[in-house]
């Protein structure tokens, strides 16, 4: 393989066409730098200076090994810079995990404003079940969760990204519908919808002792479901009525209103990461949130 600096050393000879401006260009006398251009017309087997007392010109040899010269070092040039951008996290990829809930809250802000501080970073945005964040995140598979707080792993860090208060989401012909609050003894009795145990652990957890402790009635639960998007769709098909983050009242599905809950729980949504991680785009991320 032909060593870099010869090369730069012939393309600096090349551009000025003189020995003597080209060495002080490089820092060099004169000898060292005729020393390497003649081991590189060596290494060649081709000439590529016509000397003389007087001039220097270049072979034909040599006009095209200099357009080929100046590309390879442009390339080597480029190649360090992008490697320093790489590893500053300038470019790359950076993958985000989240909840339905978060669709509605701090993942659209959190995507603009990334995009625009890292223009040239792919930021792939994956919405996944809340059960499944934690592990995707462990396993390598995403780089970072915006999840419920009750399902973070403790080998995960983590950083708020929002707390809000549960509302009730009722069709618009329910009986209920025209209250301005609700308490949560008012849904005694009535059918719920909810993102299931299984997938929403700890929101069903905080549901279910809600209507435990400030209702005294444990909710009767019709529907469990996967994603707070189908919740929605079946309250307002009049199937059941539901506790969900206020952020969700963004989905603005017809024949689905939402009602402040008088003393409602809150729900806390984090961002979720894997101490150690080595994308050094997920510290320009955590910079940003």
């Amino acid at each position: 393989m032909i060593d870099v600096k010869p090369l730069r050393y012939f393309v600096t000879l090349a551009e000025t066409l003189h020995f003597g401006q080209a060495a002080r260009r490089l820092h060099l006398s004169q000898p060292p730098l005729s020393r390497q251009l003649a081991a590189l017309e060596a290494e060649l087997g081709v000439r590529l200076i016509e000397r003389s007392p007087r001039s220097v010109s270049l072979t034909a040899a040599g006009e095209r090994f200099h357009a080929d010269a100046r590309a390879i070092l442009a390339a080597l040039d480029q190649a360090a810079r992008n490697a320093r951008a790489a590893a500053a996290g300038e470019t790359g990829t950076l993958a985000v995990g989240f909840t339905m809930c978060a669709a509605y809250s701090v993942v659209p802000r959190c995507a603009r404003l990334f995009s625009a501080a890292w223009p040239k970073v792919a930021l792939q945005l994956r919405e996944v079940v809340s059960s499944e964040l934690a592990e995707k995140v462990l396993a390598g598979q995403i780089d970072a969760a915006i999840m419920f707080r009750g399902g973070l792993d403790r080998r995960l860090a983590s950083r708020t990204m929002v707390a809000e208060p549960l509302c009730v989401a009722l069709s618009r012909d329910h009986a209920l519908a025209r209250a301005r609050r609700l308490k949560i003894a008012q849904l005694a009795g009535e059918p719920f919808v909810l993102a299931s145990e299984s997938c929403a652990p700890s929101l069903y957890g905080a549901i279910v002792e809600h209507c435990r402790t400030a209702g005294g009635f444990d909710p009767d639960v019709r529907f469990e479901v996967q994603l707070q998007q189908t919740v929605l769709s079946l309250v307002g098909e009049r199937v059941g009525v539901a506790l969900v983050p206020a952020s969700m009242r963004k989905a603005q599905l017809d024949g689905v209103v939402f009602r402040p809950l008088a003393d409602a729980p809150m729900t806390e949504q984090v961002l979720a990461w894997l101490p150690g991680s080595r994308n050094p785009c997920l510290a320009r991320f955590l910079e940003l949130v």
